[in-house]
Protein backbone atom coordinates (compact mmCIF):
# COMPACT_ATOMS: atom_id res chain seq x y z
CA UNK A 1 0.00 0.00 0.00
CA UNK A 2 2.63 2.36 0.80
CA UNK A 3 4.61 1.78 -2.34
CA UNK A 4 1.57 2.32 -4.51
CA UNK A 5 0.75 5.80 -2.35
CA UNK A 6 4.50 6.98 -3.21
CA UNK A 7 3.84 6.07 -6.62
CA UNK A 8 0.59 7.87 -7.10
CA UNK A 9 2.02 10.73 -4.91
CA UNK A 10 4.90 10.76 -7.71
CA UNK A 11 2.73 10.63 -10.23
CA UNK A 12 0.88 13.97 -9.04
CA UNK A 13 4.48 15.72 -8.25
CA UNK A 14 5.25 14.64 -11.62
CA UNK A 15 2.02 15.80 -13.48
CA UNK A 16 1.79 19.16 -12.04
CA UNK A 17 4.18 20.85 -14.14
CA UNK A 18 2.48 19.53 -17.19
CA UNK A 19 -0.46 21.22 -15.73
CA UNK A 20 1.23 24.29 -15.06
CA UNK A 21 2.45 24.41 -18.36
CA UNK A 22 -0.83 24.21 -19.94
CA UNK A 23 -1.90 26.99 -17.90
CA UNK A 24 1.08 28.75 -19.08
CA UNK A 25 0.71 27.81 -22.79
CA UNK A 26 -3.32 29.57 -22.63
CA UNK A 27 -2.00 32.45 -21.12
CA UNK A 28 0.58 33.03 -24.25
CA UNK A 29 -1.84 32.05 -26.76
CA UNK A 30 -2.01 34.50 -29.42
CA UNK A 31 -4.37 36.58 -31.05
CA UNK A 32 -4.52 34.42 -33.95
CA UNK A 33 -4.63 31.19 -31.87
CA UNK A 34 -7.17 32.31 -29.60
CA UNK A 35 -9.53 33.28 -32.49
CA UNK A 36 -8.88 30.18 -34.87
CA UNK A 37 -9.88 28.24 -31.42
CA UNK A 38 -13.20 30.43 -31.26
CA UNK A 39 -13.88 29.74 -34.91
CA UNK A 40 -14.92 33.52 -35.77
CA UNK A 41 -13.52 36.40 -37.12
CA UNK A 42 -15.29 39.63 -35.98
CA UNK A 43 -14.81 42.14 -38.46
CA UNK A 44 -15.94 45.86 -38.39
CA UNK A 45 -17.03 47.18 -41.73
CA UNK A 46 -19.50 50.06 -43.10
CA UNK A 47 -21.99 49.58 -46.11
CA UNK A 48 -20.35 51.01 -49.01
CA UNK A 49 -20.55 49.77 -52.98
CA UNK A 50 -16.49 49.29 -52.39
CA UNK A 51 -16.71 47.58 -48.78
CA UNK A 52 -19.80 45.51 -47.67
CA UNK A 53 -23.11 45.70 -48.98
CA UNK A 54 -26.51 43.33 -49.54
CA UNK A 55 -26.28 42.64 -53.08
CA UNK A 56 -28.73 40.28 -55.03
CA UNK A 57 -27.12 37.06 -54.20
CA UNK A 58 -26.36 38.27 -50.92
CA UNK A 59 -23.47 40.17 -49.38
CA UNK A 60 -20.77 41.40 -52.03
CA UNK A 61 -18.50 43.86 -52.06
CA UNK A 62 -14.64 44.05 -52.30
CA UNK A 63 -13.82 44.04 -48.42
CA UNK A 64 -16.17 41.70 -47.97
CA UNK A 65 -14.54 39.36 -50.66
CA UNK A 66 -11.44 39.61 -49.31
CA UNK A 67 -12.22 38.79 -45.61
CA UNK A 68 -14.43 36.15 -46.49
CA UNK A 69 -10.87 34.66 -48.43
CA UNK A 70 -8.48 35.44 -45.74
CA UNK A 71 -10.72 33.98 -43.06
CA UNK A 72 -11.17 30.72 -44.88
CA UNK A 73 -7.27 30.83 -45.04
CA UNK A 74 -7.01 30.62 -41.00
CA UNK A 75 -9.91 28.40 -40.82
CA UNK A 76 -12.64 30.65 -39.00
CA UNK A 77 -16.19 31.99 -40.38
CA UNK A 78 -16.26 36.35 -40.55
CA UNK A 79 -18.38 37.93 -38.93
CA UNK A 80 -19.40 41.84 -39.85
CA UNK A 81 -21.11 44.77 -37.78
CA UNK A 82 -21.71 48.41 -38.65
CA UNK A 83 -20.70 50.69 -35.78
CA UNK A 84 -22.24 53.66 -36.14
CA UNK A 85 -21.22 56.79 -37.00
CA UNK A 86 -17.95 55.98 -39.49
CA UNK A 87 -15.44 57.03 -36.84
CA UNK A 88 -16.40 54.19 -34.80
CA UNK A 89 -15.21 51.71 -37.21
CA UNK A 90 -11.64 52.45 -36.00
CA UNK A 91 -12.35 53.17 -32.28
CA UNK A 92 -13.78 49.21 -32.36
CA UNK A 93 -10.58 48.06 -33.39
CA UNK A 94 -8.77 50.24 -30.63
CA UNK A 95 -11.44 49.19 -27.84
CA UNK A 96 -10.86 45.63 -28.99
CA UNK A 97 -14.75 44.92 -29.57
CA UNK A 98 -13.58 43.49 -33.08
CA UNK A 99 -10.56 41.88 -34.43
CA UNK A 100 -9.72 43.95 -37.35
CA UNK A 101 -11.35 46.79 -39.29
CA UNK A 102 -12.27 46.47 -43.35
CA UNK A 103 -13.86 49.51 -44.62
CA UNK A 104 -11.55 50.99 -47.46
CA UNK A 105 -9.69 52.70 -45.18
CA UNK A 106 -6.97 54.62 -46.26
CA UNK A 107 -3.44 54.33 -44.30
CA UNK A 108 -2.19 57.73 -43.28
CA UNK A 109 0.30 58.85 -40.87
CA UNK A 110 -2.49 60.05 -38.64
CA UNK A 111 -4.09 56.60 -37.98
CA UNK A 112 -0.96 54.87 -37.97
CA UNK A 113 0.04 56.43 -34.37
CA UNK A 114 -2.80 54.57 -32.70
CA UNK A 115 -3.67 51.59 -34.84
CA UNK A 116 -1.65 48.79 -37.37
CA UNK A 117 -2.12 48.61 -40.69
CA UNK A 118 -1.65 45.44 -43.31
CA UNK A 119 -0.50 46.05 -46.38
CA UNK A 120 -2.11 47.93 -49.13
CA UNK A 121 -4.51 45.82 -51.19
CA UNK A 122 -5.91 48.78 -53.10
CA UNK A 123 -4.43 52.51 -53.69
CA UNK A 124 -6.93 55.49 -54.65
CA UNK A 125 -7.03 59.00 -54.64
CA UNK A 126 -9.22 61.44 -52.65
CA UNK A 127 -10.86 64.02 -55.40
CA UNK A 128 -13.22 66.98 -54.75
CA UNK A 129 -16.45 66.42 -56.09
CA UNK A 130 -19.03 68.95 -57.71
CA UNK A 131 -22.09 68.91 -60.05
CA UNK A 132 -21.69 68.82 -63.92
CA UNK A 133 -22.87 71.90 -65.17
CA UNK A 134 -21.99 74.15 -61.87
CA UNK A 135 -19.18 76.18 -62.26
CA UNK A 136 -16.13 73.47 -62.16
CA UNK A 137 -13.39 74.87 -59.38
CA UNK A 138 -10.28 74.49 -60.21
CA UNK A 139 -8.70 74.87 -56.50
CA UNK A 140 -10.08 74.99 -52.96
CA UNK A 141 -9.86 78.69 -53.26
CA UNK A 142 -12.51 78.26 -55.45
CA UNK A 143 -15.29 77.11 -53.48
CA UNK A 144 -18.71 78.95 -53.03
CA UNK A 145 -21.19 76.75 -51.62
CA UNK A 146 -21.58 73.95 -49.13
CA UNK A 147 -18.53 71.58 -48.53
CA UNK A 148 -20.01 68.98 -46.64
CA UNK A 149 -17.33 65.11 -45.83
CA UNK A 150 -17.31 62.22 -43.97
CA UNK A 151 -17.09 63.03 -40.18
CA UNK A 152 -13.88 60.97 -39.29
CA UNK A 153 -13.16 60.22 -42.38
CA UNK A 154 -9.54 60.25 -44.08
CA UNK A 155 -10.99 63.09 -45.90
CA UNK A 156 -11.91 65.41 -43.12
CA UNK A 157 -8.11 64.74 -42.00
CA UNK A 158 -6.60 65.92 -45.52
CA UNK A 159 -9.04 68.90 -45.35
CA UNK A 160 -7.17 69.68 -42.22
CA UNK A 161 -4.07 69.02 -43.52
CA UNK A 162 -4.80 71.65 -46.10
CA UNK A 163 -6.59 74.00 -44.27
CA UNK A 164 -2.87 74.24 -41.76
CA UNK A 165 -0.76 73.81 -44.44
CA UNK A 166 -2.26 76.15 -47.74
CA UNK A 167 -5.73 77.41 -46.83
CA UNK A 168 -6.39 78.71 -43.18
CA UNK A 169 -10.10 80.18 -44.54
CA UNK A 170 -10.77 76.81 -45.86
CA UNK A 171 -14.27 75.90 -44.27
CA UNK A 172 -16.65 72.64 -44.59
CA UNK A 173 -19.01 71.02 -42.34
CA UNK A 174 -18.57 67.30 -40.91
CA UNK A 175 -21.43 65.16 -41.52
CA UNK A 176 -22.02 61.80 -38.98
CA UNK A 177 -25.52 61.79 -40.56
CA UNK A 178 -24.83 60.34 -44.19
CA UNK A 179 -22.08 58.11 -45.80
CA UNK A 180 -20.32 59.27 -48.62
CA UNK A 181 -22.97 57.78 -51.18
CA UNK A 182 -25.02 59.65 -49.65
CA UNK A 183 -23.07 62.89 -49.93
CA UNK A 184 -22.45 62.39 -53.52
CA UNK A 185 -26.36 61.53 -54.33
CA UNK A 186 -27.06 65.02 -52.59
CA UNK A 187 -24.40 66.96 -54.72
CA UNK A 188 -26.65 65.20 -57.40
CA UNK A 189 -29.57 66.68 -56.22
CA UNK A 190 -27.90 70.16 -55.93
CA UNK A 191 -28.73 70.10 -52.20
CA UNK A 192 -24.88 70.53 -51.57
CA UNK A 193 -21.93 71.74 -54.28
CA UNK A 194 -19.10 69.71 -53.04
CA UNK A 195 -18.16 67.06 -51.19
CA UNK A 196 -14.46 64.60 -51.19
CA UNK A 197 -14.47 60.88 -52.34
CA UNK A 198 -12.27 58.57 -52.92
CA UNK A 199 -11.51 57.39 -56.53
CA UNK A 200 -13.11 53.95 -56.42
CA UNK A 201 -16.42 55.13 -54.78
CA UNK A 202 -17.01 57.75 -56.88
CA UNK A 203 -16.26 56.00 -60.43
CA UNK A 204 -19.08 53.29 -58.67
CA UNK A 205 -21.69 56.07 -58.34
CA UNK A 206 -21.19 57.64 -61.24
CA UNK A 207 -23.21 55.11 -62.62
CA UNK A 208 -26.27 56.13 -60.62
CA UNK A 209 -25.56 59.05 -60.44
CA UNK A 210 -24.25 61.21 -63.55
CA UNK A 211 -23.83 64.16 -63.12
CA UNK A 212 -21.36 64.15 -60.14
CA UNK A 213 -18.06 64.73 -61.52
CA UNK A 214 -14.39 64.91 -60.05
CA UNK A 215 -13.03 68.56 -60.07
CA UNK A 216 -9.12 67.86 -58.92
CA UNK A 217 -7.73 65.71 -56.80
CA UNK A 218 -6.93 66.35 -52.71
CA UNK A 219 -3.71 63.92 -52.37
CA UNK A 220 -1.82 61.69 -54.64
CA UNK A 221 -2.52 57.78 -54.78
CA UNK A 222 -3.23 56.98 -50.92
CA UNK A 223 -3.18 53.24 -50.16
CA UNK A 224 -6.02 51.40 -48.84
CA UNK A 225 -5.31 48.54 -46.06
CA UNK A 226 -6.79 46.76 -42.76
CA UNK A 227 -6.53 47.79 -39.54
CA UNK A 228 -5.56 45.97 -36.24
CA UNK A 229 -4.90 47.05 -32.73
CA UNK A 230 -1.31 48.06 -32.44
CA UNK A 231 0.00 45.90 -29.91
CA UNK A 232 2.71 43.72 -29.21
CA UNK A 233 0.58 40.68 -30.70
CA UNK A 234 0.91 40.90 -34.42
CA UNK A 235 0.02 37.41 -35.04
CA UNK A 236 -3.53 38.40 -37.09
CA UNK A 237 -2.22 40.81 -39.26
CA UNK A 238 0.93 39.05 -40.23
CA UNK A 239 -0.93 36.28 -41.43
CA UNK A 240 -3.27 39.05 -43.28
CA UNK A 241 -0.03 40.12 -44.57
CA UNK A 242 0.93 36.96 -45.95
CA UNK A 243 -2.80 36.29 -46.82
CA UNK A 244 -2.33 39.63 -49.21
CA UNK A 245 1.26 39.17 -50.62
CA UNK A 246 -0.42 35.81 -51.59
CA UNK A 247 -3.77 36.83 -53.55
CA UNK A 248 -1.50 39.32 -55.31
CA UNK A 249 1.35 37.14 -56.35
CA UNK A 250 -0.95 33.98 -57.46
CA UNK A 251 -3.54 36.93 -59.55
CA UNK A 252 -6.52 36.57 -57.01
CA UNK A 253 -6.71 40.09 -56.21
CA UNK A 254 -6.38 41.17 -59.92
CA UNK A 255 -9.11 39.19 -59.91
CA UNK A 256 -11.36 40.73 -57.26
CA UNK A 257 -10.77 44.23 -58.07
CA UNK A 258 -11.41 43.08 -62.03
CA UNK A 259 -14.85 41.44 -60.85
CA UNK A 260 -16.02 44.87 -58.67
CA UNK A 261 -14.69 47.12 -60.83
CA UNK A 262 -13.36 46.08 -64.14
CA UNK A 263 -16.54 47.26 -66.29
CA UNK A 264 -16.41 50.42 -64.71
CA UNK A 265 -15.63 53.75 -67.30
CA UNK A 266 -17.05 51.63 -70.19
CA UNK A 267 -20.23 54.13 -70.20
CA UNK A 268 -19.54 57.76 -70.42
CA UNK A 269 -21.86 60.14 -69.28
CA UNK A 270 -24.00 60.36 -72.68
CA UNK A 271 -24.23 56.43 -72.19
CA UNK A 272 -25.75 56.80 -68.76
CA UNK A 273 -27.60 59.47 -69.25
CA UNK A 274 -29.38 57.66 -72.54
CA UNK A 275 -29.62 54.48 -70.10
CA UNK A 276 -31.88 56.55 -67.51
CA UNK A 277 -34.13 58.01 -70.35
CA UNK A 278 -34.61 54.40 -71.51
CA UNK A 279 -35.47 53.11 -68.29
CA UNK A 280 -37.97 56.23 -67.93
CA UNK A 281 -39.74 56.00 -70.97
CA UNK A 282 -39.18 52.63 -72.61
CA UNK A 283 -38.51 49.54 -70.19
CA UNK A 284 -42.10 50.04 -68.66
CA UNK A 285 -43.85 48.50 -71.65
CA UNK A 286 -41.48 45.77 -71.41
CA UNK A 287 -40.96 45.20 -67.62
CA UNK A 288 -43.61 42.83 -67.17
CA UNK A 289 -42.40 40.35 -69.77
CA UNK A 290 -39.25 40.23 -69.05
CA UNK A 291 -40.57 39.23 -65.24
CA UNK A 292 -42.52 36.99 -66.97
CA UNK A 293 -39.70 35.56 -68.92
CA UNK A 294 -37.59 35.70 -65.92
CA UNK A 295 -40.20 33.37 -63.93
CA UNK A 296 -39.68 30.97 -66.92
CA UNK A 297 -36.16 30.92 -67.33
CA UNK A 298 -34.90 31.24 -63.99
CA UNK A 299 -32.98 34.03 -64.89
CA UNK A 300 -33.01 37.28 -63.26
CA UNK A 301 -35.29 39.61 -64.66
CA UNK A 302 -32.78 42.57 -64.68
CA UNK A 303 -30.15 40.60 -66.43
CA UNK A 304 -32.43 39.76 -69.18
CA UNK A 305 -33.34 43.34 -69.25
CA UNK A 306 -29.74 44.55 -69.42
CA UNK A 307 -29.69 41.89 -72.27
CA UNK A 308 -31.99 43.67 -74.36
CA UNK A 309 -30.95 47.25 -73.46
CA UNK A 310 -27.16 46.14 -74.91
CA UNK A 311 -28.67 44.67 -77.45
CA UNK A 312 -31.26 47.23 -79.05
CA UNK A 313 -31.98 49.63 -76.32
CA UNK A 314 -35.38 48.17 -75.66
CA UNK A 315 -36.60 48.78 -79.77
CA UNK A 316 -38.34 46.08 -80.60
CA UNK A 317 -37.96 46.74 -84.07
CA UNK A 318 -34.48 47.12 -84.56
CA UNK A 319 -32.20 45.26 -87.10
CA UNK A 320 -28.82 45.06 -87.87
CA UNK A 321 -27.15 45.01 -91.42
CA UNK A 322 -25.75 40.94 -90.41
CA UNK A 323 -29.83 40.37 -90.50
CA UNK A 324 -30.31 39.77 -86.41
CA UNK A 325 -33.42 41.56 -85.27
CA UNK A 326 -35.84 42.29 -82.69
CA UNK A 327 -35.07 43.47 -78.57
CA UNK A 328 -32.84 40.59 -77.67
CA UNK A 329 -31.69 40.62 -81.66
CA UNK A 330 -32.02 37.01 -82.63
CA UNK A 331 -30.24 35.57 -85.40
CA UNK A 332 -32.15 33.39 -87.93
CA UNK A 333 -31.02 30.37 -87.10
CA UNK A 334 -31.12 31.25 -83.06
CA UNK A 335 -35.27 31.83 -83.72
CA UNK A 336 -35.31 28.68 -84.86
CA UNK A 337 -33.18 26.88 -82.31
CA UNK A 338 -35.84 28.00 -79.67
CA UNK A 339 -39.20 28.21 -82.06
CA UNK A 340 -39.47 31.73 -82.67
CA UNK A 341 -41.46 32.34 -85.68
CA UNK A 342 -41.56 36.56 -85.47
CA UNK A 343 -38.22 38.26 -83.75
CA UNK A 344 -40.10 41.53 -83.87
CA UNK A 345 -43.01 40.51 -81.64
CA UNK A 346 -41.45 41.69 -78.18
CA UNK A 347 -43.13 38.85 -76.53
CA UNK A 348 -41.33 36.11 -78.89
CA UNK A 349 -38.15 38.34 -79.01
CA UNK A 350 -37.94 38.40 -74.85
CA UNK A 351 -38.84 34.38 -74.38
CA UNK A 352 -36.75 33.47 -77.36
CA UNK A 353 -33.57 35.49 -75.90
CA UNK A 354 -34.15 34.03 -72.71
CA UNK A 355 -34.53 30.59 -73.65
CA UNK A 356 -31.33 30.60 -75.81
CA UNK A 357 -29.28 32.50 -72.77
CA UNK A 358 -30.39 29.15 -71.02
CA UNK A 359 -29.32 26.97 -73.19
CA UNK A 360 -25.42 28.36 -73.49
CA UNK A 361 -25.38 28.34 -69.32
CA UNK A 362 -25.88 25.11 -69.28
CA UNK A 363 -24.00 24.17 -72.06
CA UNK A 364 -21.17 25.81 -69.47
CA UNK A 365 -19.64 22.70 -67.54
CA UNK A 366 -21.11 22.47 -64.34
CA UNK A 367 -18.24 22.86 -61.87
CA UNK A 368 -17.89 26.69 -63.00
CA UNK A 369 -18.96 29.01 -60.47
CA UNK A 370 -20.82 32.15 -60.60
CA UNK A 371 -21.00 35.04 -61.19
CA UNK A 372 -18.27 33.35 -64.32
CA UNK A 373 -20.92 30.73 -65.28
CA UNK A 374 -23.30 34.28 -66.26
CA UNK A 375 -20.79 36.12 -67.84
CA UNK A 376 -19.33 32.96 -70.21
CA UNK A 377 -22.63 32.73 -71.25
CA UNK A 378 -23.22 36.39 -71.91
CA UNK A 379 -20.20 36.04 -73.94
CA UNK A 380 -21.30 33.29 -76.34
CA UNK A 381 -24.99 34.59 -76.77
CA UNK A 382 -22.69 37.90 -78.08
CA UNK A 383 -19.71 35.95 -80.14
CA UNK A 384 -21.07 31.90 -80.46
CA UNK A 385 -20.76 29.27 -78.38
CA UNK A 386 -18.09 27.56 -80.31
CA UNK A 387 -15.56 30.40 -80.40
CA UNK A 388 -16.38 30.99 -76.77
CA UNK A 389 -15.29 27.42 -76.37
CA UNK A 390 -12.13 28.44 -78.37
CA UNK A 391 -11.41 31.05 -76.03
CA UNK A 392 -11.39 28.65 -73.16
CA UNK A 393 -8.93 26.40 -74.78
CA UNK A 394 -6.70 29.05 -75.51
CA UNK A 395 -6.91 30.56 -71.64
CA UNK A 396 -6.24 26.87 -70.90
CA UNK A 397 -3.19 26.17 -73.36
CA UNK A 398 -1.68 30.06 -72.25
CA UNK A 399 -1.45 28.41 -68.30
CA UNK A 400 -5.35 30.35 -67.34
CA UNK A 401 -8.14 28.79 -65.84
CA UNK A 402 -10.90 28.19 -68.39
CA UNK A 403 -13.41 28.27 -65.70
CA UNK A 404 -12.94 32.62 -64.73
CA UNK A 405 -13.95 34.54 -67.13
CA UNK A 406 -11.03 36.87 -66.00
CA UNK A 407 -9.11 34.80 -67.72
CA UNK A 408 -10.98 34.20 -70.27
CA UNK A 409 -11.51 38.03 -71.57
CA UNK A 410 -8.04 38.15 -71.45
CA UNK A 411 -7.84 35.36 -74.45
CA UNK A 412 -10.86 36.53 -76.21
CA UNK A 413 -9.20 39.29 -78.58
CA UNK A 414 -6.67 36.96 -79.59
CA UNK A 415 -9.51 35.31 -81.54
CA UNK A 416 -8.70 37.44 -84.12
CA UNK A 417 -5.35 37.54 -84.50
CA UNK A 418 -3.68 34.80 -86.93
CA UNK A 419 -1.17 33.01 -85.30
CA UNK A 420 -4.49 32.43 -82.86
CA UNK A 421 -7.58 31.49 -84.45
CA UNK A 422 -5.66 29.34 -87.55
CA UNK A 423 -5.08 26.53 -84.54
CA UNK A 424 -8.49 27.16 -83.15
CA UNK A 425 -11.99 24.82 -84.39
CA UNK A 426 -14.07 27.68 -85.07
CA UNK A 427 -11.28 30.03 -86.48
CA UNK A 428 -11.15 33.84 -86.87
CA UNK A 429 -14.07 35.93 -84.59
CA UNK A 430 -13.83 39.23 -83.46
CA UNK A 431 -13.15 38.68 -80.17
CA UNK A 432 -12.78 42.34 -78.33
CA UNK A 433 -16.64 42.30 -79.04
CA UNK A 434 -17.58 40.03 -76.34
CA UNK A 435 -15.79 41.43 -74.23
CA UNK A 436 -16.81 44.97 -74.01
CA UNK A 437 -20.58 43.06 -74.54
CA UNK A 438 -20.08 41.75 -70.93
CA UNK A 439 -18.77 44.55 -69.36
CA UNK A 440 -21.85 47.11 -70.72
CA UNK A 441 -24.39 44.32 -70.09
CA UNK A 442 -22.59 44.05 -66.32
CA UNK A 443 -23.14 47.89 -65.96
CA UNK A 444 -26.81 47.77 -67.25
CA UNK A 445 -27.53 45.02 -64.83
CA UNK A 446 -25.68 46.77 -61.64
CA UNK A 447 -27.63 49.92 -62.61
CA UNK A 448 -31.00 48.05 -62.53
CA UNK A 449 -30.38 46.28 -59.79
CA UNK A 450 -29.77 50.09 -57.80
CA UNK A 451 -32.55 51.30 -59.77
CA UNK A 452 -35.22 48.55 -58.59
CA UNK A 453 -33.61 48.37 -54.59
CA UNK A 454 -33.09 52.25 -54.82
CA UNK A 455 -35.15 53.55 -51.14
CA UNK A 456 -33.08 56.76 -50.05
CA UNK A 457 -33.40 57.58 -46.49
CA UNK A 458 -35.90 60.18 -45.23
CA UNK A 459 -33.35 62.22 -44.01
CA UNK A 460 -31.58 63.13 -47.11
CA UNK A 461 -34.93 63.40 -49.06
CA UNK A 462 -36.13 66.15 -46.15
CA UNK A 463 -32.47 67.85 -47.33
CA UNK A 464 -33.13 67.39 -51.00
CA UNK A 465 -36.73 69.11 -50.63
CA UNK A 466 -35.57 71.50 -48.22
CA UNK A 467 -32.73 72.75 -51.06
CA UNK A 468 -35.25 72.88 -53.38
CA UNK A 469 -37.39 74.89 -51.24
CA UNK A 470 -34.25 77.22 -50.57
CA UNK A 471 -33.99 78.11 -54.43
CA UNK A 472 -36.87 80.13 -54.38
CA UNK A 473 -38.92 76.93 -56.29
CA UNK A 474 -36.13 76.11 -58.62
CA UNK A 475 -36.98 72.32 -59.62
CA UNK A 476 -34.18 69.97 -58.93
CA UNK A 477 -34.00 66.57 -61.10
CA UNK A 478 -35.38 63.54 -59.64
CA UNK A 479 -33.68 60.21 -58.64
CA UNK A 480 -33.66 58.27 -62.01
CA UNK A 481 -36.08 55.80 -61.51
CA UNK A 482 -38.64 58.96 -61.65
CA UNK A 483 -37.51 60.84 -64.53
CA UNK A 484 -34.29 60.06 -66.60
CA UNK A 485 -31.27 62.15 -65.56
Amino acid sequence: MNGKRLLTIAGLVLLMPLGLLAVSGCEQQTVLSRIQAQGELLVATRNSPTTYYEGPDGPAGLDFDLVSRFAESIGVTPRFIFPQPFEDVLNAVRDGRVHMAAAGLTITPYRQQTLRFSEPYEHITQELVYRRGSTRPRSLDDLEGTLEVLSGSSHEERLNELREEQHPDLRWRASSDYETEELLYLVEEQAIEYTVSDSNELSLNRRYYPHITPAFPLTEPQPLGWAFAKSADDSLAKAANAFIRRIKKDGTLAKLIDRHYGRIGRLNFVDRRTFWRHVARRLPKYHKLFEDASAVSGLDWRLLAAVGYQESHWNPRAKSPTGVRGIMMLTLATAERVNIEDRLDPVQSIYGGAQYLRMLEEAIPERVPEPDRTWLALAGYNVGFGHLEDARILTERQGGDPDKWADVKQRLPLLSRKQFYTQLKHGYARGREPVMYVDNIRSYYDLLVWHSNYQQREQVQLRVAEASALSNGDTTESPPEQQEP
